[in-house]
């Protein structure tokens, strides 16, 4: 295996580490682990990696929603009025064949608390370059902005990458950093400039197809104009990447009909939320929540007349 930039660096950075621990110096922190979780799908194994998570305030994501039912809601579930912290796991597959990774996280240049893939996957024994496909559900950056080095190379070089057709023509588009508004423009920017940097190994997929054998693209359009979940199936088995059509274990299920400000089309996002859930609970039917917390991994009841998010 050639020997990469990123690979030298890190190869560095261990050798100091032990001149340090000889010249009797101890480092604050040897290792940091981070989370990582797993179950059996048919004949295919399913990692949940930790990106660390988001920092966000809750006007950010809330902001929309009438102010006395957001109050209730932090009150009820002892929430913070100020901000809120979503985790990041990212879904694996592996079955023996395929190295399947879903998103690719936010690397080190959207928040300081994110971008931990590579630990994650230290954590597990497995080299980037091992990752023999790459699916995007969306391209906001806690999802795309990983796709890059520090050195501004493919993180997962020996990948192929997919994405919707209709994701891939709305961030490609010059005009997109124009007409998105400017809270988004660096979302607009990152995501034209990372899709670019693979251009020639990106398939475009249509929404509703099996992109992969057993893979099938799920339209959850909303959140971006051409979100998509995923559902994994192997032999009698399956489980859905939901992606960000479900952001919250509360508020997504309880309050699926909330305007959230998070989705660049409030009401297309809140009529693929209502069809996911419907289709969750009708399936029985695991998922796995991007930002869910960790390890996002659960089944949905109903509850009246709305949903419940139930973690195993």
């Amino acid at each position: 295996m050639a020997l990469t930039r990123r690979k030298f660096v890190k190869g560095a950075g261990t050798t100091a580490l032990a001149g340090s621990l000889a010249g009797g110096i101890m480092p604050q922190t040897l290792v940091q682990a981070w989370s990582q979780s797993s179950l059996e799908l048919g004949n295919a194994k399913v990692d949940v990696l930790s990106d660390g998570n988001l920092v966000l305030p809750v006007e950010f994501l809330l902001g929309d929603v009438p102010a006395d039912e957001v109050k209730e809601l932090i009150t009820r579930h002892s929430l913070s009025a100020d901000v809120m912290e979503p985790a990041c796991n990212l879904t694996l597959v592996r079955d023996g064949e395929r190295t399947i990774l879903f998103d690719v996280g936010s690397g080190s240049n959207f928040m300081p608390t994110a971008g931990k893939i590579s630990g994650s996957l230290e954590a597990i024994g497995l080299d980037a370059e091992e990752v023999t496909h790459v699916l995007f559900t969306h391209a906001h950056p806690d999802h795309l902005w990983g796709l890059l080095d520090e050195f501004d190379d493919p993180m997962f070089a020996n990948a192929e990458y997919m994405i919707s057709k209709k994701e891939w023509d709305y961030w490609i588009d010059p005009e997109t950093v124009n007409t998105i508004g400017e809270a988004r423009q660096t979302f607009a920017a990152g995501a034209k400039r990372n899709l670019e940097s693979v251009e020639d190994q990106i398939i475009r997929f249509e929404m509703e197809t099996e992109v992969l054998p057993g893979i099938r693209a799920i339209d959850t359009s909303g959140h971006t104009p051409g979100h998509v979940s995923y559902e994994v199936r192997s032999g009698s088995q399956s489980i859905v990447v939901v992606g960000d059509v479900l952001t919250n274990a509360i508020y997504s299920f309880e309050n699926p009909d909330w305007r959230i400000g998070s989705d660049q089309d409030q009401e297309m996002a809140v009529d693929a939320r209502s069809k996911l859930l419907d289709q969750l609970v009708s399936d029985k039917m695991q998922m796995i929540g991007f930002h869910i917390p960790y390890p996002g991994i659960g089944r949905v009841e109903r509850a009246g007349s709305a949903y419940r998010f139930v973690a195993g």
